[in-house]
């Protein structure tokens, strides 16, 4: 994970390809602090002047590059509200959501990914100096932060069983298409974690729903916990963790009985 020198934020591409940067340190973060994978099998890197951790086992990374890949290519589009890191059960329940909402990113039309963002006003910038949108050390500094939130994640949420598996999810913006296309790197994902938009009906725990907007009844979990909001310049974004009711059910010994992207190894 060694850094290349920062370049000038100054386009949607640019905001994009930095999100998925972030995004990639911190699935792998995600995947140590929750014991989703051997802690041998993580080796200790250094990102944002911050000592992270990232898998070595080449099949894990290479999944996890091609997910954010396919995210980015979506959020490129500017369809995307929210990306969840879903922790699930070895009976396939989620027990925890690592939520991204980047639904304030700025709408840039695909065709305009690669055009510079305006600057604040001429007679404030110089025509020879312009300034990039996002300042790149304020944003390592908050990139900092939520790493060490992270870190501290696991004595936070409390232990989850052994077996337990992972997935990316994107949760698209209301009337956005669904991701379409050949090779088809998503698949919807299950009914509970759902939305259900204007004029469709879902069965719920109190009967079934009709109207404009629905949330499955997994969808925000039963504890939320704020990990951070980052704000510079362009590039804003809130993140926080839900806790899935299967995995109260798990804590007691109990068998629980968005797009989602491939499955993990």
């Amino acid at each position: 994970m060694a850094g290349l020198p920062p370049t000038p934020i100054d386009t949607y591409q640019a905001l994009v390809t930095t999100f998925s940067d972030f995004l990639t340190v911190a699935i792998h973060t995600i995947l140590y602090e929750r014991n989703i994978y051997p802690r041998e099998s993580f080796l200790t890197a250094r990102k944002y002047n911050y000592p992270v951790r990232q898998n070595r086992h080449p099949k894990v990374c290479k999944w996890i590059t091609d997910a954010v890949a396919a995210v980015e290519a979506e959020v490129l589009k500017g369809t995307v509200a929210r990306i969840a890191v879903v922790i699930y059960s070895p009976q396939c329940d989620p027990l925890e959501r690592f939520m991204f909402d980047i639904s304030t990113f700025p709408t840039i039309p695909p065709s305009e990914a690669l055009t510079p963002f305006e600057r604040a006003s001429d007679d404030q910038i110089s025509e020879e100096q312009p300034a990039p949108s996002v300042p790149e050390i304020d944003l390592d500094e908050q990139f900092r932060a939520v790493m060490s939130r992270l870190a501290v994640c696991g004595s936070t949420l409390g232990p989850i069983p052994e077996g337990c598996s992972f997935t990316v999810c994107i949760e698209l913006k209301e009337k956005s298409e669904p991701p379409i296309g050949h090779p088809q790197p998503w698949i919807p994902a299950q009914p509970s974690l759902q939305p259900v938009g204007e004029g469709e009906t879902t069965n719920t725990e109190d009967g079934p729903k009709h109207g404009k907007y629905v949330r499955g009844s997994d969808i925000g979990g039963v504890r939320t916990l704020p990990v951070r909001a980052i704000e510079a310049g362009d590039f804003a974004l809130e993140m926080w963790i839900e806790e899935g009711r299967a995995k109260g059910r798990s804590d007691r010994g109990e068998e629980a009985g968005k797009e989602v992207y491939d499955d993990p190894p």
